[in-house]
């Protein structure tokens, strides 16, 4: 809870180190500093399950979902296997995220479906990181597991400057087949079209009812600047929060300029939580009011 507002973080990277390119490093270093690392990490390079939820608790997030990832060519293995300590420290704060890599995993649906029986509860897809476009019909069999399952999928749609990125790939026109071929699908746009697609990604989040903008990897200064074209208060009724954890210079920090941008404290509730326990099928706590959250620090 994060002043009275239940707090969603769709998108952090709690990998372990020793699985990462040193790329990745260099990001996490650059753009969230070290003093989150050394406070969250052992020795070893393992993030701590008390010292992270003890993290998620004072940033006030509620609800926090870690992503796997397996992109060897560009950032390394982050497998969903590494999350399950956190998932298990705390089951009803922090959740999984599945990603397939076509490349690596066959049959897709196979491997989507036993990382969700370890108790992931979206899919991600990497196309600028895993080298494949989101339309491949090598991807369809997972795109039917997370139909089947009322799960949404979670598609990197933006810029990214690791070694071995393919950005063609970011384009978010690849979805407007998946969109027609998977008719109760729920799309989430992670990066929100970052680089030269904000437009593509706003307008498609504001066409159809089962794309969303989620926020990931972008500064809250400058949203108003990237979607200028489009109706802002409608469109801010499309987002989800996420922050790219550890590449943001604090949750709590980002989640309040989110806030301060939004038009009316309906839609910063959405943007903040309730979008996200929509579609991600989550339980967060009731919003608290000033008078609650004075009573309950007396």
């Amino acid at each position: 809870m994060l002043d009275g507002r239940p707090l969603v973080d769709v998108h952090l990277h709690a990998a372990r180190l020793p699985t990462l390119k040193p790329a990745w490093r260099q990001w996490a270093h650059d753009f969230g500093g070290t003093a989150v690392l050394e406070r969250v990490y052992d020795a070893e390079g393992t993030v701590d399950p008390v010292r992270f939820d003890a993290y998620l608790e004072e940033e006030g997030v509620d609800v926090a979902l870690v992503l796997a990832e397996y992109s060897p060519k560009a950032t390394g293995i982050q497998p969903i296997e590494d999350l399950l300590p956190l998932t298990a420290h705390n089951p009803g704060r922090v959740l999984a995220i599945a990603n397939v890599n076509p490349h690596l995993h066959y049959p897709v649906d196979e491997e989507l479906q036993r990382q969700i029986d370890l108790g992931a509860v979206a899919c991600k897809i990497h196309p600028v990181h895993a080298g494949v476009a989101a339309n491949d019909r090598s991807l369809y069999p997972a795109y039917e597991v997370c139909q089947a399952a009322g799960i949404p999928l979670v598609v990197h749609c933006g810029t990214s400057t690791f070694p071995g990125s393919s950005n063609s790939f970011a384009d978010p026109i690849h979805l407007d087949d998946v969109l027609r071929d998977f008719r109760r699908l729920d799309i989430a746009l992670a990066h929100g079209g970052r680089g030269w697609w904000y437009d593509a990604a706003a307008f498609m989040a504001l066409s159809s009812e089962r794309v969303w903008i989620e926020l990931s990897g972008l500064p809250p200064s400058r949203l108003r600047e990237y979607y200028a074209r489009h109706n802002w208060n409608r469109l801010a009724r499309r987002m989800i929060f996420g922050t790219d954890w550890p590449g943001v210079p604090g949750i709590a920090r980002n989640a309040r300029a989110i806030a301060a941008l939004c038009p009316d404290e309906e839609t910063a509730g959405l943007v903040l939580a309730g979008n996200a326990a929509h579609v991600y099928n989550l339980t967060t706590p009731p919003r608290r009011d000033h008078a609650q959250i004075r009573g309950l620090m007396a």
